[in-house]
C-alpha cells in the first residue's frame, strides 16, 4: 500500500499558494484494508475514506470507463492493481495530474509542472471529452489562474459543444463550477473561454453582454451579470443553472427595483424602499446597492443611502400609537417616512 498527495493540493503547493484541502490517492489497497486501518468510508460512487485523525480524503486509485452520456455516465474500477499513473490519466488537466510521494518526490507523467510554469491549461488525454463538466472547470481555472487554454484543449471543448456532449451537464454541477468561476478575481476570463468554445450561447443564452469586471460577494456579482435582463429571462437562466435562492432573489430584486434607483423625490424613494423590502431586509438592500454601483456607476446613490437611513430611523411603534385605528397606521407611517426622507434631501 502506497499513499500519494494528488491534484489541487500539489498544484497549489507548486504555485506557492495556500493549500486548503489535501487529497490523497492510495495504491495497492482494498476497501477492507482501509477500514481495518481506521479509515471511515464516505464515497458513494467510488471508494473514498476519511483519515481517522486529520479527516483528509483518501481515495483508492481508480480508472473510469465511459458508459453513458453526461457526468454520471461512467463505470468506475478501483482495485489494488490500478497504478498511480492509471489514476492520474483519468484526470482533467495536466496541472491537476501531478502526485507527490511521501518522500517528496513528484510523479508527473503528463508534464503538469511544465504547464504550470508556462501558464497553460492542457487536457491529459482524449478522455477529457467524456465529462462535459470539464468545459466549465477549464473556464473556471482560466479565471482563477489567468492561464491560457492550449489550442488542442480549446478545440476539444468546442467539439464537445458541437457534438451535444455538453448538453448533458447536471444543473447542480453547472452552478457549482460556474459560481466558483464567477467568484474569482478575473471572472471575465471564464466568460471569454465559454465564448471561444461556443458554449456561452447554449448555457447562458440570455447573456449577450458580460461585464468587463466583477467585484463583491457572489450574489452581487450574479445580480450585476443579470442587470439588463428582463424578469422572465432571469428566471429562465436561474432555472437552467440551478442558481440558489440568495442569488436568484437579488437578481430578480434588481430587475424590479432598478428603474427607481435614480429617484430623487421622497415618494419615489419610499416606493423603492418598499419594493425592495428595504426596512425588513436592510442587508439585502445593501447588496442591491452594491450591484447597482457596479452596473450603473453614474447613479451615485448617496441620495438613496441617506434617504434610506432617514426613513429607517422613523419609530414605527410611535407612529402606530398615534393612529386612531389600525387601518390608518400604514398611511401615517408612509407620511412620516416621506417627511424624514425630505428632511435629508
Amino acid at each position: 500500500m502506497k499513499t500519494y498527495l494528488v491534484g489541487g493540493s500539489v498544484r497549489d503547493e507548486l504555485l506557492g499558494l495556500p493549500v486548503q484541502d489535501r487529497d490523497y490517492v492510495v495504491v495497492g489497497a482494498t476497501p477492507e484494508e482501509m477500514t481495518a486501518a481506521g479509515f471511515r468510508p464516505v464515497g458513494k460512487d467510488f471508494p473514498v475514506f476519511l483519515h481517522p485523525s486529520t479527516h483528509d480524503e483518501y481515495a483508492l486509485a481508480r480508472t473510469e470507463r465511459k458508459s453513458g452520456r453526461g457526468y454520471k455516465g461512467f463505470t468506475v474500477y478501483a482495485a489494488p492493481d490500478v497504478t498511480l499513473e492509471d489514476d492520474l490519466a483519468r484526470r482533467d488537466l495536466t496541472i491537476n495530474a501531478i502526485a507527490k510521494a511521501e518522500d517528496g518526490t513528484l510523479i508527473d507523467p503528463f508534464g503538469g509542472a511544465k504547464d504550470l510554469r508556462e501558464g497553460v491549461l492542457r487536457h491529459v488525454s482524449e478522455a477529457f471529452h467524456e465529462d462535459p463538466v470539464r468545459i466549465l472547470r477549464v473556464a473556471r481555472f482560466a479565471a482563477r489562474f489567468g492561464f491560457r487554454i492550449a489550442e488542442e484543449t480549446m478545440a476539444l471543448m468546442k467539439l464537445m459543444v458541437d457534438n451535444g456532449e455538453a448538453d448533458h451537464l447536471v444543473p447542480e454541477r453547472v452552478w457549482q463550477e460556474f459560481s466558483r468561476g464567477l467568484a474569482e478575481e478575473h471572472a471575465e476570463r471564464m466568460f471569454e473561454a465559454l465564448e471561444r468554445c461556443d458554449f456561452r450561447p447554449k448555457l447562458l443564452a440570455e447573456l449577450n453582454a458580460v461585464p468587463l469586471r466583477f467585484s463583491g460577494p457572489l450574489a452581487v456579482r450574479f445580480a450585476h451579470l443579470c442587470w439588463r435582463l428582463p424578469e422572465a429571462e432571469i428566471k429562465a437562466l436561474c432555472d437552467r443553472i440551478k442558481a440558489p435562492n440568495e442569488e436568484r432573489e437579488l437578481a430578480l430584486l434588481a430587475c424590479r427595483a432598478r428603474e427607481l434607483l435614480g429617484a430623487t423625490k421622497p415618494a419615489e424613494l419610499l416606493q423603492l424602499f418598499r419594493r425592495a423590502d428595504a426596512f425588513r431586509r436592510p442587508e439585502r438592500f445593501a447588496l442591491l446597492l452594491q450591484a447597482a454601483v457596479l452596473a450603473r456607476p453614474e447613479l451615485g446613490l448617496e441620495v438613496v443611502r441617506k434617504a434610506h437611513a432617514a426613513a429607517a430611523a422613523v419609530d414605527a411603534g410611535a407612529v402606530a400609537r398615534r393612529a386612531s385605528a389600525p387601518a390608518a397606521i400604514s398611511a401615517l407611517l408612509d407620511q412620516a417616512r416621506e417627511e424624514a426622507i425630505a428632511s435629508v434631501l
